[in-house]
């Protein structure tokens, strides 16, 4: 076990830092670091680790969805007050903007944004990133693993750099971590000061007052009428949580076969299930399918990053 000291962040001494020796090339406490997400709020997810690394930040959209209210603003302050700060792809669409050029199949599009985002990494001499897990819950969350997988391999062709792949769960529990990854993940065990600012960093941001009741207070209500009969899929997640579930924060070797799963296995996407919902009631004219609009996203990605 290696503990890590981090010399002038906030954190010193708050965070136990675990990796396996095992893994090829483990972080280092002063290895430059990048968070890419797809929606403001994901750096919760990994506050304690954010305070730790100062990363370099990207973000594909500004979390608008279908509401049309931006919270970069608050990710901005959150990542500002950690000492992160942001990359040059930074909250620069709209939800709606993503959701129309997947349905378009734009791929183009998202493309060009794998190629800055490479482009950035490797300027930036990043050596490790970590990000967004695909778990089949929001398309734009899926989406953002994908550019991810593709500019790292991007950046890792050239040979002049080699950046480690990492994911986070955002749907499941924070220490979430499969039996066969658990030995390449890196664990961060918050100690009670950098648990205070977490808590206090969730619970103080405006935008995702009702998801934050629900993760830590487990107060389901407004979810379940958000969902309604999909409801039932996401409350043995939600039971699993509570405040010190967001204790330990987990870092896992990404998978590049994670891109494929949903046709290996078969599974239907939850956003193709509660989008089929919603267009029933008359709220999306189309449903955005793993198939017909993510699937192309990633072939064209593989493609570029071979």
């Amino acid at each position: 076990m290696a503990h890590f000291n981090p010399g002038n962040s906030v954190s010193d001494h708050n965070l136990d830092y675990r990796h396996a020796e095992n893994l090829k090339q483990p972080p280092a406490p002063d290895a430059r670091a990048a968070l890419v997400v797809a929606h403001p709020g994901h750096e919760l997810c990994v506050h304690g680790w954010l305070e730790t690394a100062r990363p370099v930040v990207f973000l594909l959209t500004d979390g608008s969805g279908h509401s049309g209210q931006t919270r970069v603003a608050s990710m901005t302050e959150i990542i500002t007050a950690t000492g992160a700060r942001p990359g040059t792809v930074y909250g620069r669409f709209a939800d709606l903007t993503i959701y129309k050029a997947l349905l378009a199949r734009e791929v183009d599009l998202f493309v060009r944004i794998t190629e800055e985002l490479a482009e950035a990494l490797a300027l930036e001499r990043i050596d490790y990133v970590t990000g967004d897990a695909i778990e089949g819950y929001n398309p734009i969350h899926d989406l953002c693993r994908l550019v991810i997988n593709a500019a790292v391999q991007l950046v890792n062709r050239t040979g002049q750099t080699q950046v480690e792949n990492f994911d986070f769960s955002l749907m499941r529990r924070p220490d979430a971590c499969p039996e066969n990854l658990r030995a390449g993940a890196i664990w961060f065990h918050l100690d009670d000061d950098a648990f205070t600012r977490k808590l206090t960093a969730m619970r103080a941001y405006p935008e995702l007052a009702d998801e934050v009741r629900a993760g830590l207070d487990g107060d389901r209500l407004e979810l379940l009428r958000t969902y309604g009969a999909l409801f039932e899929e996401l409350e043995p997640l939600l039971r699993d949580l509570g405040t010190e579930a967001y204790r330990v924060e987990c870092l896992r070797p990404a998978r590049r076969e994670g891109v494929d799963d949903f046709s290996l296995t078969g599974r239907i996407p939850f956003y193709e299930r509660y989008g089929e919902k919603l267009a029933a009631a008359g709220r999306y004219q189309s449903v955005i399918r793993y198939e017909e609009h993510l699937r192309p996203v990633a072939e064209a990605l593989g493609r570029i990053s071979r």
